[in-house]
């Protein structure tokens, strides 16, 4: 049965709320939030839409809302629902545990620093994080037991001791359950751990320096170098910390999309001490855009998973209605909680160190083999290969209105880019700006050797630019007996917006439009890219090295000394120029001869 969207629209409400579409069998295929939910569902039915939400339109057979009495308040009940339901087109995270804890109890005389993957409400003492793995709180704690001897038993095993156990004996506990150290100072070790945790670690350092001067004066040294080395382990510890901030609570996130993949990576900042980062791949079932894709993964991150929020949310991007975010947190926090993308001094540093770790996070996924080698399956079934393709190879050039001219050559198999084959061209010789001229260079240059019988062919051969490129290269291989490496141009849309591609397979008449979520259409983004790149950081090598060296490097007797004392003389390579041969002789170790040689030089 056709869903008959006319009829429901023309019934609904412009309150605000929830709305869940249904398929044929009353599965949720996506819950959303509405200011007006009148015209945000029109949307769905009367709008441009991209292929993914025409594809989940096309299976409405029902769609539920419910009127909720603000925005926020469908905000909340939105990510409810989607905890509960997981629809396949709403943004799903993947990673559904809590972040970690350390626990100082206060029901014990001589407590220990717990791990905990999640706070309970009935527990008497402290929770101190939330930490962003369990390897940050381990580590942690491995530091606090080698600097304050915080022990780290049971309760059980901590009543029935009658000696020391290893961990004294190696100076990584106080051996409480012995009685070897009092009940007050075990307090005061275990203060200084917590305040260290919070990032107090400053303060401690004040105190024990103070502590350990007044033990010199009493002449009490094995407490005095007790305390210095409890100082030295404490500076190595806020040297570590390179992030140097002035407090705060605060979770960063930062989105990073290259290729059809995309990694969110939150950054955890509490009481003002960086604890680490979580990367997470959120399913994009709609196909969202960043910044709206960045908005629901935030939403879902607080409200959906019922984790504890920061005083501040710092995003990359500027996300939609981030006014109704900011109160849907406040509400849950029960404080004021600020969302915001513009920051300024250690923020910033927070923001550029998650953007850092999506980078970093999204290449390693991009050049991971399951990925690669799904990809390199999907290019040969969309080119129709009898055998899989091992090796790409691809060219692109780069210069600025024709200076420095630079073409680039990169390699790709199935394990990633091959850099040791990757090659840089210096094109010389050919009118400045002719890209067909420096292609055939490049091309030639390569490819000659190959016929020579040195290197290897590669299985396909991409050309970024379209026709005019393909043909050239089925020319220049022509030309080498090469004629068998296989061509593929990739031509950039009327756009020239990623995804709209078309791919000329061998000749220009023969033409391949991939969709936008194809791996093989990625791998091809993906080896492109990375053409262009190392093109255009050459030609920048190459350009900013004309640029910098001077035209008296040429010159025949003109050694640093006396180009330093050229320059010195005249105030820059400018003003030797404008020089007369009577004005260059003045110089200190210039003779009227080189003067003279000088002047030729510059002049013609």
């Amino acid at each position: 049965m056709t869903f008959d969207s006319r009829q429901f629209l023309a019934n609904l409400t412009q309150a605000p709320g929830i709305y869940r579409m249904l398929d044929e069998r009353g599965d949720t295929l996506y819950v959303g939030k509405a200011k007006r939910l009148k015209a945000r569902l029109a949307s769905y039915f009367r709008g441009a839409l991209n292929a993914k939400t025409q594809a989940m339109v096309a299976r409405i057979a029902d769609v539920q809302v419910t009127v909720t009495r603000s925005e926020i308040e469908a905000l909340l009940l939105e990510q409810t629902l989607i905890k509960e339901l997981r629809p396949p087109y709403n943004i799903l995270l993947r990673d559904d545990k809590s972040y970690p804890f350390v626990f100082v109890t206060d029901r014990h005389p001589y407590p220990a620093l717990e791990y905990k993957r999640a706070r309970r409400r009935y527990d008497d003492g402290r929770y101190l994080g939330p930490y962003p793995s369990s390897g940050a709180v381990r580590e942690s704690l491995s530091l606090m037991q080698k600097i304050f001897r915080i022990r780290n038993c049971e309760d059980s095993v901590f009543a029935h001791r009658t000696r020391p156990c290893l961990q004294y004996q190696i100076q990584r506990c106080s051996a409480p359950c012995v009685g070897y150290i009092s009940e007050a100072d075990y307090r005061r070790d275990l203060e200084h751990a917590v305040m260290c945790l919070e990032g107090r670690s400053e303060q401690v350092t004040e105190e024990l320096t103070e502590a350990m001067e007044a033990a010199s004066r009493n002449l009490a040294f094995e407490d005095a170098a007790r305390l210095r080395d409890q100082i030295q382990h404490l500076r190595q510890l806020q040297h570590r910390q390179f992030v140097d901030t002035e407090g705060g609570d605060a979770d960063a996130f930062a989105l990073a999309e290259r290729e059809g993949v995309l990694t969110i990576s939150v950054l955890a900042v509490r009481q003002g001490r960086l604890l680490g980062a979580r990367h997470h791949s959120p399913d994009n079932g709609l196909g969202l855009g960043a910044a709206e894709l960045l908005g629901e993964f935030v939403s879902q991150f607080y409200l959906g998973q019922g984790r504890e929020i920061p005083r501040e949310v710092i995003t990359s991007l500027p996300i939609p209605d981030d006014s109704i975010l900011e109160s849907a947190l406040s509400s849950r926090a029960e404080r004021r909680v600020r969302v915001t993308h513009k920051v300024r001094g250690h923020r910033s540093q927070w923001l550029e160190l998650a953007r850092t770790n999506a980078e970093q996070q999204l290449a390693s996924r991009l050049a991971s083999q399951n990925e690669l080698d799904r990809r390199f399956d999907a290019l040969q079934e969309a080119l129709a290969l009898d055998t899989p393709a091992e090796r790409l190879e691809c060219f692109d050039i780069s210069h600025s209105h024709g200076e420095a001219t630079v073409a680039s050559c990169v390699v790709f198999d199935r394990n990633g880019p091959r850099k040791s084959d990757y090659r840089r061209f210096n094109i010389e010789g050919v009118t400045a700006g002719d890209d067909y001229a420096a292609m055939r260079q490049a091309l030639t240059r390569r490819f000659r050797r190959l016929a020579e019988g040195e290197g290897v062919a590669p299985d396909i051969l991409l050309l970024d630019g379209g026709k005019g490129q393909l043909n050239l290269a089925r020319e220049v291989l022509g030309e080498l007996g090469l004629a068998h490496v296989r061509l593929l141009g990739v031509a950039k849309g009327t756009t020239r917006k990623a995804g709209l591609e078309t791919l000329f397979i061998e000749t220009i008449d023969r033409t391949l439009d991939l969709p936008a979520a194809s791996p093989a259409l990625h791998l091809i983004q993906h080896v492109r890219d990375e053409a262009h790149r190392f093109a255009i950081t050459g030609h920048r090598n190459r350009r900013d090295k004309a640029r910098r060296s001077s035209a008296l490097e040429d010159i025949a007797g003109i050694g640093p000394k006396r180009r330093r004392e050229l320059l010195r003389f005249f105030g820059g390579l400018q003003g030797v120029k404008q020089a007369s041969r009577e004005e260059l002789a003045r110089v200190p170790g210039i003779s009227a001869a080189l003067a003279e040689t000088i002047h030729r030089s510059l002049h013609g």
